[in-house]
């Protein structure tokens, strides 16, 4: 078995070759997200299929966390790691490629098995890149790393798609989990990261889409800009609030996700694209500080030698959220008001939000 020890020093070239893999992994999972409203058009496809075809995706994450979450810890980082850039590789041909509605499926449950590997063993190999002393580097430069790759896939699909021409041309051993006496801790940031999720999965998966049928935007590429708004704010506040303490940092992204999410209602109910700019904004400083606050947490509360179990339980926590609540967004769009919805997601996401600072209250992370 594989003994992880903390380095002495900080290589910068490693550094960068780690958190690429990072930005490598979530950049390939949201880069199709302007396009998804052109498959839709291509494939005939009815938009409960759109959501689904992005939540497959989270299958893909949890597979990969459970089968693939705790053998880096075993095998090593790069050997886990780097197989699954080709995964990566193998899903955008797929998207490249598609002639159908299935290919999307499968191109999907790829980038997630991919993202969820990558995302885990990176994770984990910056915070032994780094050290034991500077734990909140990794956690800064692993969350920098995704928020960037999250901010550019958007951006890049949207100006393919508007300005580009041909825009959509083992035996498993199952060991993850959380140690008992670290679980009470390990919850708040667990939802924490659940929520803030919840709402950047709203934007990746429907807001071009809403943007398009909701605010009559017809300029493909304005859904692409938002998204990528989100990121390059939640970059720039990741930065900035560098110096926050993992506790403040997650409990200030929770407290900023229930305006956002107001103002998400607002901007549909007045078809306020202005409104929707500062709620975008708005988003990126809660997906900043919630996955940085959140994500740092879960690492300082992680035993050394199963830190990537519990990272990986913890993302778990994350894709779900990433997921989840934008299939019931996408069900209940069918059957009601597509305000009616959003309304619902916002109160139900907001409720979540109040439970996780009420633990990190009774927890002392404040």
């Amino acid at each position: 078995m594989r003994t992880s020890l903390p380095r002495p020093s900080t290589s910068v070239r490693d550094v960068l070759a780690v958190a690429s893999l990072i930005t490598v992994g979530f950049m390939g999972s949201v880069v199709v997200t302007p396009l998804y409203a052109l498959y839709q058009r291509k494939f005939g496809f009815s938009k409960i299929t759109l959501t689904l075809v992005y939540a497959v995706y989270v299958v893909g994450n949890i597979v990969a966390l459970l089968v693939f979450g705790q053998v880096s810890d075993q095998l090593g980082r790069k050997r886990v790691g780097l197989p699954a850039l080709g995964l990566a590789a193998v899903s955008a041909l797929l998207f490249l490629f598609a002639q159908g509605t299935a290919w999307l499926y499968v191109a999907r449950l790829l980038i997630g098995l991919a993202t969820g590997i990558l995302s885990g063993t990176a994770t984990a190999w910056l915070a032994e890149q780094y050290g034991e002393q500077e734990r909140s580097s990794a956690a800064f430069t692993a969350s920098a790393a995704n928020l960037l790759g999250i901010a550019l896939g958007p951006l890049v699909g949207g100006l393919l798609a508007e300005y580009a021409p041909w825009p959509l041309e083992l035996r498993v051993h199952l060991r993850l989990g959380v140690p008992r006496d670290r679980l009470a801790a390990f919850t708040p940031p667990a939802i924490a990261g659940f929520v803030t999720f919840a709402l950047g999965g709203l934007y990746f998966a429907l807001i071009p889409t809403i943007v398009i049928k909701e605010l009559h935007e017809s300029n493909i590429a304005v859904g692409g800009l938002l998204v990528f708004e989100l990121g390059a704010v939640a970059l720039l506040v990741n930065v900035l609030a560098r110096r926050l303490s993992a506790a403040a940092s997650m409990t200030s992204g929770l407290l900023a996700l229930l305006p956002a999410v107001a103002l998400l209602v607002v901007a549909q109910a007045a078809r306020s694209m202005p409104v929707l700019v500062v709620a975008s904004a708005l988003a990126g400083v809660v997906l900043a500080l919630g996955y940085r606050g959140s994500l740092q947490v879960v690492t300082e509360i992680a035993p050394d030698d199963r830190r990537a179990e519990v990272v990986s339980s913890y993302l778990i926590a994350v894709f779900i959220g990433n997921a989840v609540p934008v299939i019931g967004v996408g069900v209940l769009t069918t059957l009601v008001d597509p305000f009616v919805a959003t309304i619902t997601f916002a109160v139900g996401v907001g409720t979540l939000c109040l439970a996780a600072l009420g633990g990190a209250r009774l927890r002392g992370l404040e």
